[in-house]
């Protein structure tokens, strides 16, 4: 039998190894980043990827304290946040993102004719990590509460953005684009892209991408067809303008009710979830109301929010 003091030596370096497990395999809450030890910087001791001779040693310890600071904080100021703004529950914290991207591909049953190099039409990201993805489109509603909820509480989404409901108030965008969300294309008059020949669509996707280069510095990667509606042309245009993906998506969300494209109505690992800017005037509730109403769908399911672009 061995000696009390070398089993709690053992018990200790068998936790140490674990939490180190955790740290590494984990993230700080919202934004996928493993944190240093309080006050190390890289090069001193207990810091990561210090290569003095103490360094196995204090790392580790380090590490855990770290981790288990950041997260408290994140995760108790998220909770202020959620009874602030009225969630019935603390979001839960994302996962890191994968170091490499996963592989995307059209869904099936979604494909044009000779579709192989053009950017796949998708509804859902290959994880099985308990994450999905909020992303918000058009750009009508400007709510500034939305911008302060979403940021208090360190929810990522992507909009997808089109010209014509947008140029009334480019500086609302630009704040969201601050707070580091994407600023995606969705056309300049959100049309129903099948209805034109191919050198409309391609002026339609071109142009708002002059659009959003002209006004907030970047042409996008990814495209979302307005109402989903998309054929050859669309994609093969799209792809002229830039365009790397084409995610649709697999449920839609409002402030009372979600609406379902698979046959179980339910939320599965990867899934990108829609809604809109919208507010009172056409929904049964404000922006705030509708992300209240998500986050206790998403939540409940035991499932967190991941940013779209760190996955495609």
């Amino acid at each position: 039998m061995a000696a009390p003091r070398a089993r709690g030596r053992r018990g200790r370096a068998v936790l140490a190894a674990l939490l180190v497990g955790v740290v590494v395999c984990g993230c700080t809450a919202g934004t996928g980043e493993v944190p240093r030890p309080a006050g190390a910087h890289p090069g001193q001791p207990g810091a990561p990827g210090h290569g003095g001779p103490d360094a196995q040693k204090e790392a580790p310890a380090g590490m855990i304290a770290g981790y288990a600071d950041n997260l408290r904080r994140n995760q108790a100021a998220r909770a202020i946040a959620a009874k602030k703004w009225g969630l019935d529950a603390t979001p839960l914290p994302a996962p890191r993102p994968p170091s490499v991207k996963p592989v995307i591909t059209t869904r099936q049953g979604f494909e044009v004719e000779d579709s192989e190099d053009l950017p796949p039409i998708f509804t859902t990201v290959p994880t099985k990590d308990k994450v999905v993805f909020l992303t918000i489109d058009d750009g009508s509603e400007k709510d500034p509460e939305l911008l302060r909820m979403m940021s208090e509480l360190k929810i990522p989404y992507s909009a997808f953005l089109s010209d014509y409901v947008i140029k009334d108030n480019y500086g609302y965008f630009k704040q969201m684009q601050d707070q580091g969300v994407t600023l995606n294309n969705h056309t300049l008059n959100h049309p129903y892209m099948p209805g034109l020949s191919y050198e409309e669509q391609k002026r339609e996707i071109c142009g708002q991408q002059d659009k959003l280069q002209k006004r907030y510095g970047h042409r996008p990667t990814l495209f979302r067809p307005p109402f989903g509606n998309y054929n050859r042309d669309t994609l093969v245009a799209a792809k002229e303008c830039g365009v790397k993906a084409a995610p649709i998506w697999a449920s839609e969300a409002f402030p009372d009710h979600m609406e379902w494209r698979e046959w179980d109505k339910d939320i599965h690992p990867g899934d990108i979830i829609l809604t809109h800017f919208r507010g009172q005037d056409e929904w049964p509730g404000s922006m705030p109301d509708m992300i209240r109403h998500v986050m206790k769908v998403i939540t409940d399911k035991g499932y967190s929010v991941g940013r779209l672009e760190d996955y495609v």
